[in-house]
């Protein structure tokens, strides 16, 4: 079994298995999250703010080095700069005099004059520096989800089960499996059936109403990787994806497996989520103001790593009615000012400023942002570097908002600093 593998601890405490110190972890970080709209057209979706202090990709980077994946290759592409930037910034303190890594690579064109053409395509165009490393195992990761996840396990359980390829799955609703890839298994969890976004997905038997999602998380031997990768990249047909093209045909060929993402213990189903649209950023962030979120970024014992740029307390200043410095139910970051504002059921990132007489109320609020006096905002995202001007009213009247702003389906509000630009 997955626990009898374990031999050391980390530097968290727990323990870290001999089959995760041989995995090479690919990190797929060059998607353009287009579904984030306008919170995506400066940066790539990876390097997006999250949970006040975070970017997204910092959760599948901890989930690593916490499972004791010390050798992490991050494929980048779109608007990657920042990534970059955070990266180089906050995870340089690998020792590679020892093996371990989290190396940036870049698209560069290695097999001839086109960038990646999909996620099996990236992989395959570094197989060179994949098989450098001399991996027992390949861990292929989505770099922009949000969960907290031992890879051990996993690991653990592709050995047990002899399987060539084994996926990472979460139950969804029936109405949301149309947004994954869904995945069908006998009882014994070997995949039958690997369907892309179906309109009818195959419920999980004794489980009615729920489908198997697949994570983006896939197990793969490396002499199978290679000789999968060769033969997808000579098909001219092919999108050279591991959904659409690797995973689907290996059914029936060799022994393809989900795992399940549950607790090892209770078997309830773990947290995990696919922001891939501005409802979902949304609603993971505004979970981490619930009393007792189920994402718990508090666990000492799996802790989420980050750069964080030095910045002073939180501070709240100005005790007189009409101008109190407060906030409740809320999360506040470092490097906050509330100054004579109300804040409420509100989440804000590093350095944000909210000056006298102002309410704000159900708002997700990324770093660097300044907001004026005696506005009045609820239920939006305002994205870094914003200044909002004293007295804007935003959530209030959607046919105003709708004039400069960005609406969702949900009714969220998106503020961007080049539509706060006056008109020309």
């Amino acid at each position: 079994m997955a626990g009898t593998r374990y031999a050391a601890r980390n530097n968290t405490g727990r323990y870290v298995s001999r089959l995760t110190s041989g995995t090479l972890a690919v990190v797929m970080a060059g998607g353009r999250g287009e579904r984030l709209k306008a919170l995506t057209e400066h940066r790539c979706k990876p390097a997006t703010p999250f949970g006040g202090k975070f970017r997204i990709i910092d959760f599948v980077l901890s989930n690593c080095v916490n499972s004791g994946i010390r050798q992490i290759a991050v494929l980048t592409q779109y608007k990657a700069q920042s990534l970059i930037q955070h990266i180089q910034r906050g995870w340089s303190y690998l020792r590679g005099e020892l093996g371990e890594f989290v190396e940036l690579i870049p698209a560069q064109q290695q097999i001839g004059e086109m960038w990646y053409r999909g996620t099996a395509d990236a992989v395959y165009q570094n197989l060179d520096f994949i098989r450098s490393n001399r991996p027992t195992h390949v861990l292929i990761l989505a770099g922009d989800h949000i969960y907290k996840m031992d890879y051990g396990p996993m690991i653990a359980y592709h050995e047990q089960c002899e399987a060539a390829i084994t996926v990472g799955v979460v139950e969804v609703p029936v109405d949301r499996a149309n947004e994954f890839g869904i995945v069908s298994t006998d009882d014994t969890n070997r995949v039958i059936k690997f369907a892309e976004k179906p309109r009818d997905p195959d419920e999980i038997p004794g489980r009615p109403g729920f489908a198997r999602a697949s994570m983006g998380i896939y197990v793969i031997g490396m002499e199978r990787l290679e000789k999968m990768l060769a033969e997808d990249a000579g098909d001219e047909n092919s999108a050279h994806d591991f959904g659409k093209n690797i995973i689907p045909p290996a059914i029936d060929r060799m022994r393809v497996f989900a795992y399940p993402f549950q607790d090892v213990e209770t078997r309830a189903q773990s947290y995990w989520r696919d922001v891939g649209n501005l409802d979902a950023f949304y609603e993971a962030n505004m979970e981490l103001v619930a009393v007792n979120p189920e994402l718990n970024v508090y666990d000492h014992q799996w802790p989420i790593w980050t750069y964080q740029a030095q910045q002073p307390p939180a501070k709240f200043v100005l005790d007189e009615d009409g101008r109190r410095g407060m906030a409740v139910n809320s999360t506040i970051a470092g490097g906050c000012i509330i100054s004579g504002a109300h804040v409420s059921n509100s989440l804000l990132s590093t350095d944000v400023r909210v000056e006298e007489g102002t309410r704000l109320d159900q708002a997700v609020v990324l770093p660097s942002v300044s907001i004026g006096r005696h506005c009045d905002i609820r239920r939006c995202i305002i994205d870094e570097h914003c200044t909002i001007p004293d007295g804007m009213r935003i959530g209030h009247d959607p046919a105003a908002d709708r004039k400069r702003f960005w609406i969702t389906s949900g009714g969220v509000v998106l503020v961007t600093p080049d539509m706060l630009k006056p008109a020309r």
